[in-house]
């Protein structure tokens, strides 16, 4: 049978590309650049990270309420424009709330909404592409080019302007991924998935994915003091925000190159190894940042690491869960993976890096940390057999 996904026009993936470009140049603009303009609002590095840890708690609470109204509905699309709209809204009330409260419920409210959007593209650009890995990774390359575009322009624009100006961009740029949303086509399938009278939780309770998650949460704490701190770090080693820009825009232009390589890559080696690899590199960044990063040189060679750290660990992931849970169940999946990994992940980590940077004293500690985890991450990935984690 003939599956109705080659009827998806070649317009559609441009706006899916269009939707990865504006989705990740948001996180472009906030992961480097919320602890600069919150730095600038007056909070210390405690506050952050508390800050970080509780609107990442959101990203365990949204993907898995927004997953089971589109596995159960079939309509990923209305989930993913209801969510961008009210990203946009919500995220409005930062340009007059200042408070930590106040502010860690408008960030909170944004970053609940926002976890609507990913999971839902991403489903409907693996059905679109039949879950094809190397087309999947030409549509999300462009995720990895909008982060670098506007960490680039946030970068150069705190410079000109002020700690202020990344909410401004934040703002334009969601207003326009809410329009191109609009544009895009409702995924179908035609997949006849037999496991139609299973739930979810024997998936959830194998304990193939177990360890898989496991591994995954380690690898998002150890992302903790990147994430939050990378750009005051640079800036407190007298890195300007533009070279600081520079420097992010750098790891994700690596990314963009392992995107393109990644379905042939994951073909080659498979998924366990390709995870495995990525991690122990991933864990060599973290080092590098620990103990040298004084030196402009070991901060390139850090940057570039990104293309397996999170270019290469995502794909091999995505492609794990698509092909794992199946067309039934696959948006919860997606989610699951969202909402453990980076969810619990990220909020432990940004939690953790929060109380150990200490206006930049713990930053060697924090880092030598994250290397810690994602050491654990490779090893409890080198546990599970090759066979099991086969398309």
């Amino acid at each position: 049978m003939v599956s109705t996904q080659a009827a998806f026009s070649r317009a559609n993936l441009v706006m899916l590309s269009l939707t990865f470009f504006l989705y990740f140049g948001q996180l472009g603009v906030l992961v480097p650049y919320l602890g600069v303009f919150l730095d600038g609002r007056g909070f210390n590095s405690e506050e952050i990270g508390e800050l970080f840890a509780l609107i990442t708690l959101m990203r365990i609470i949204g993907p898995n309420l927004f997953a089971s109204f589109a596995d159960r509905t079939g309509k990923s699309l209305r989930i993913l424009q209801f969510g961008a709209f009210l990203t946009f809204a919500t995220f409005c009330s930062v340009f007059w709330l200042n408070s930590f409260w106040g502010l860690t419920l408008a960030f909170g409210l944004m970053m609940l909404f926002f976890t609507a959007i990913a999971p839902q593209t991403e489903v409907i650009t693996l059905s679109s592409v039949r879950g094809d890995a190397t087309k999947y990774s030409h549509v999300r390359l462009w995720g990895s080019v909008g982060f670098i575009v506007l960490t680039v322009l946030a970068g150069k624009l705190i410079d000109v302007f002020s700690s202020e100006a990344p909410i401004y961009i934040s703002g334009a740029v969601l207003l326009s991924l809410f329009l191109i949303t609009l544009r895009l086509k409702e995924a179908s399938t035609s997949e006849n998935d037999q496991a139609s009278e299973q739930s979810i939780w024997g998936k959830v309770r194998n304990k193939v994915f177990i360890v898989f998650i496991l591994s995954s949460i380690c690898i998002q704490i150890s992302f903790g003091p990147y994430y939050s701190f990378f750009a005051l770090y640079a800036r407190d080693l007298n890195y300007s925000g533009q070279e600081t820009g520079g420097l992010i825009a750098l790891g994700v232009a690596a990314e963009v190159i392992i995107f393109l390589l990644a379905g042939k890559l994951i073909s080659r080696f498979g998924i366990k190894w390709t995870l495995l690899i990525s991690m122990l590199l991933t864990a060599l960044r973290w080092y590098l940042l620990a103990i040298a990063a004084q030196y402009w040189p070991t901060l390139v060679v850090s940057q570039l690491l990104h293309a397996f750290s999170f270019g290469l660990i995502h794909a091999a992931s995505i492609n794990f869960i698509h092909h794992f849970f199946g067309g039934l169940f696959r948006s919860q999946g997606q989610a699951l993976y969202t909402s453990i990994g980076f969810g619990i992940g990220g909020a432990a980590g940004n939690y953790g890096a929060g109380l150990i940077w200490q206006q930049g004293q713990g930053a060697e500690f924090a880092f030598t940390l994250a290397t810690g985890f994602a050491l654990l991450g490779a090893v409890l990935v080198a546990c599970i057999p090759s066979r099991l984690m086969s398309k």
